[in-house]
C-alpha cells in the first residue's frame, strides 16, 4: 500500500473586488466594508437588483486564470521541472458572456497576441471560446504545466470538489503536485437568473445567519493554489503555507434547489473531513460558512454544524465571508479556501458583514463587531450547491 501522505498548501493567489493579490483579498475582508457596486459591466436596466462585487479592470476568463495559475505557481516557487510535473484541475462556468474586456493596467497579459485566447473573434471552426476541456489543456501549456487535466462544473462546490479530488491524489499517492485554478467574473446570463429567480438581495446587501436577510449577491472570484505531498515540499525545501488536513464530500438530495433543513448532507461531509485529519470537533477555531444569505440554505447550515460538531457549534467562531466578496459561484470555494488559509496565517478571523441582529433558527458564534484573534490552528470552508452537493475543507495553519 503506498504510504499516505500530508497534503499541504504551497502556493496561493486570488482576484477579487477587493484587487488583485492574497493580501488585498485578506485586506478587503478584514476591513469589514463589502465590495459590493453599481454594476457597470453590462446593462442592469430592468433588473430588481443592481449591484455586484466586480472588479473594472478584470481581463478575459482565460487571461484571468492564467495569470492565477502563474502566481501561484511563483509564491510556491515552482521552476520549469516542477510546472511540466504538475497536474492541473479547472473549475469554472465558461462561455461568451463570462467575457469582460480587456483590462488596460501596464503588465503584460497572458495571450494578448492570441484572439481565440482574448475570447473576441471567430474562425471557420465556430465560435472563439473553447469548450472547457480545451481551455484546460491551453491553460495548462500556457502556464507550462505537463501533468494531466481535469474540468469541474458542479455548479457552487466546483471548486471545492477539485480541492478535495486534488487532496486525495496527493494523499493516494498518484502524484505529487496539483494546481487548482477557478474562476467566475460577473457576467449577465447568471446575473439575470438569479435576479429573476429573487435570490439577490433587494436590498443590496448579504446578511448571512442575520435576522432581515434577504438573499445572496454575486461577485468576481479567480484563484489558484499549488497542493504538494508534504514529501515533494520536504525535498524542495520549502515551508507550506497551510495543510489540508481533511475534507469530506456527501449529497442530501432533498430538493433540487433547497438544502436538508436539517443540514444532513452538509454534517456528514463535515465528519468526513474531520474524521480524515483525525481530529474531534473541538479542534476547529473557526468556520468560514458557506451561508449565502438566504433564509432556507442558512438555517440548513446552521443546523449542520449543530449535528456534526454537537455543543461546540455554539462556541466555534463563524462567518461568511460571501456578505463582503459576493458569491463566485463555481470559484467560490477557491476564493473562501484562500481566504481562510490567509486569515489562519495571519491570525485574524473576518467578520460577518451585514449583521442586524440573530436568528433564533441560526443559534451561533457569529463574528460581527470586529476580526477576532485566531484560536485554534484548524479551520473549516464550508460550500454547498443546488441539488444537494455538499463539501467541506478543513484546513490546518
Amino acid at each position: 500500500m503506498v504510504e499516505r501522505s500530508t497534503v499541504t498548501i504551497s502556493g496561493t493567489y486570488a482576484v477579487s473586488a477587493f484587487g488583485r493579490g492574497v493580501d488585498a483579498l485578506l485586506a478587503g475582508v478584514l476591513s469589514g466594508v463589502p465590495a459590493f457596486r453599481p454594476v457597470r459591466r453590462f446593462d442592469t436596466t430592468g433588473r430588481r437588483v443592481t449591484v455586484a462585487a466586480t472588479r473594472p479592470d478584470v481581463a478575459t476568463l482565460p487571461q484571468e486564470l492564467a495569470d492565477a495559475v502563474d502566481a501561484a505557481c511563483r509564491a510556491a516557487g515552482l521552476d520549469p521541472a516542477q510546472r511540466r510535473a504538475s497536474a492541473l484541475l479547472l473549475a469554472t462556468h465558461g462561455g461568451p458572456a463570462t467575457l469582460p474586456g480587456p483590462y488596460t493596467d501596464d503588465r503584460p497579459t497572458a495571450g494578448t497576441d492570441d484572439p481565440w485566447w482574448a475570447g473576441g473573434e471567430r474562425d471557420d471552426a465556430g465560435p472563439a471560446w473553447p469548450e472547457l476541456p480545451a481551455l484546460a489543456g491551453r491553460l495548462a501549456r500556457r502556464c507550462g504545466l505537463g501533468g494531466p487535466t481535469r474540468v469541474y462544473t458542479t455548479a457552487c462546490v466546483s471548486a471545492s470538489n477539485a480541492v478535495a479530488d486534488a487532496a486525495a491524489m496527493i494523499r493516494r499517492g498518484d502524484t505529487d503536485r496539483v494546481v487548482v485554478a477557478a474562476g467566475y467574473l460577473v457576467e449577465p446570463d447568471q446575473y439575470a437568473l438569479f435576479d429573476a429567480g429573487r435570490a439577490l438581495a433587494a436590498d443590496g446587501a448579504v446578511r448571512p445567519f442575520s435576522t432581515g436577510r434577504q438573499g445572496l449577491l454575486l461577485g468576481d472570484g479567480v484563484a489558484a493554489v499549488v497542493l504538494e505531498s508534504a514529501a515533494a515540499l520536504r525535498g524542495r525545501g520549502v515551508e507550506p503555507v497551510a495543510t489540508l488536513a481533511g475534507w469530506g464530500r456527501a449529497g442530501d438530495a432533498h430538493h433540487p434547489c433547497q438544502p436538508d433543513p436539517q443540514g444532513g448532507g452538509l454534517a456528514r461531509a463535515i465528519g468526513a473531513a474531520l474524521g480524515r485529519a483525525g481530529l474531534p470537533a473541538g479542534a476547529v477555531g473557526y468556520v468560514n460558512a458557506n451561508a449565502t444569505g438566504t433564509g432556507f440554505s442558512d438555517a440548513s447550515e446552521a443546523a449542520a454544524l449543530r449535528l456534526a460538531l454537537g455543543e461546540w457549534a455554539g462556541q466555534v467562531p463563524v462567518s461568511s465571508t460571501k456578505a463582503l466578496h459576493g458569491h463566485a459561484l463555481e470559484a467560490s470555494g477557491l476564493l473562501e479556501l484562500v481566504v481562510t488559509v490567509a486569515a489562519l496565517g495571519h491570525g485574524k478571523l473576518p467578520v460577518n458583514a451585514g449583521w442586524l441582529g440573530p436568528d433564533p433558527a441560526c443559534p451561533l458564534d457569529v463574528v460581527t463587531a470586529a476580526p477576532r484573534p485566531v484560536a485554534s490552528r484548524y479551520a473549516l470552508s464550508l460550500n454547498a450547491a443546488f441539488g444537494g452537493a455538499n463539501t467541506a475543507l478543513l484546513v490546518g495553519a
